[in-house]
């Protein structure tokens, strides 16, 4: 406890929690979206492509995050518009990031010198992160956020029931490419902490361990940034602690909670609910047997 107390003092340490906590806020409101469109194959798709997009700027002497960006960017407008309809998008999914990963390879392959930079997006870097890392992260998820919130509504009615959404003239082939570009920018924020290879952690478990506590929409959204930051906060903490990797906590913290969710609290919460909506039924019905009496 010591040692990471001490730790707080160094700016890398301050840097990381900062971005550590504007990414949690990001991959929590999104993975909230992400289960309930059945998107898990397409965030893994993105992350695996954003790595191409990575080992392709490398190999052109530009920033590999930006190359993350652009790949995640690319492949999301790739999927929007082949694959609107969720029947089909799972085989353009597995269409385009099959292509996409032989690109990297070409990549990296091409690249004559050690690609440190993209091996390191591959397993999260945030202990890494300067201070204008952090602006361009803060920069990202504001937009993102912003951009979330304009589509949230009509977002949110396609999400549930697509079909009548369609039928009441929701736009939901445009808000599917919409929703990528979202993913797409969270991914890109989400990979700094994580890595592609573990990027599920944060853009799946917060959201799918949030719809097994409440029903709610709007509240499971709020469940899922609270625990998408429980994640990624301790994550950093435990590292500074045990000097393991943050990776590792964050996927474990994730991984706990999930399974508090799903056989702890979930259960617990919707007992105490059906008991309260007995006892209110109860009581309404005693009232009416007063009145009529």
């Amino acid at each position: 406890m010591e040692q990471a107390t001490r730790l707080l003092g160094y700016e890398f340490v301050q840097n990381a929690i900062a971005a550590g906590t504007v990414i949690a806020i990001v991959a929590g409101v999104v993975s909230r979206f992400v289960v309930g469109r059945n998107m898990a194959f397409a965030v893994h798709a993105l992350a695996e492509l954003g790595f191409t997009g990575s080992a392709g700027f490398i190999l052109l002497r530009l920033s590999p995050v930006l190359g993350l960006l652009a790949g995640c960017v690319v492949t999301a407008v790739f999927i929007g518009t082949l694959g609107v309809r969720a029947r089909g998008r799972d085989v353009v999914v597995g269409v385009v990031m099959a292509f996409g990963l032989g690109l990297g390879v070409l990549f990296i392959t091409l690249y004559r010198g050690y690609a440190n930079q993209a091996f390191a997006i591959l397993f999260g870097t945030i202990t890494g992160v300067s201070r204008s890392d952090v602006f361009l992260l803060l920069a990202i998820g504001i937009v993102t956020l912003v951009a979330l919130a304009v589509v949230y509504r009509p977002l949110m009615f396609a999400t549930v029931d697509p079909e009548v959404a369609e039928a009441r003239g929701v736009p939901v082939g445009a808000l599917a490419v919409v929703f990528l570009l979202i993913m797409a920018a969270a991914v890109a924020e989400a990979v700094q902490v994580v890595g592609v290879l573990l990027i599920l952690t944060l853009l799946i478990t917060p959201g799918a361990a949030a719809e097994r506590l409440v029903p709610s929409p709007g509240l499971a959204t709020t469940y899922s940034v609270a625990i998408a930051l429980f994640c990624v906060l301790g994550g950093i903490f435990l590292s500074l602690v045990t000097n393991a990797p943050v990776s590792f906590f964050v996927t474990t913290l994730s991984f706990a909670c999930y399974l508090a969710a799903r056989f702890i609290a979930g259960p617990w919460l919707r007992d105490r609910a059906a008991r309260t909506r007995s006892a209110m039924s109860a009581r309404r019905s005693s009232a009416r047997d007063v009145v009529a009496g």
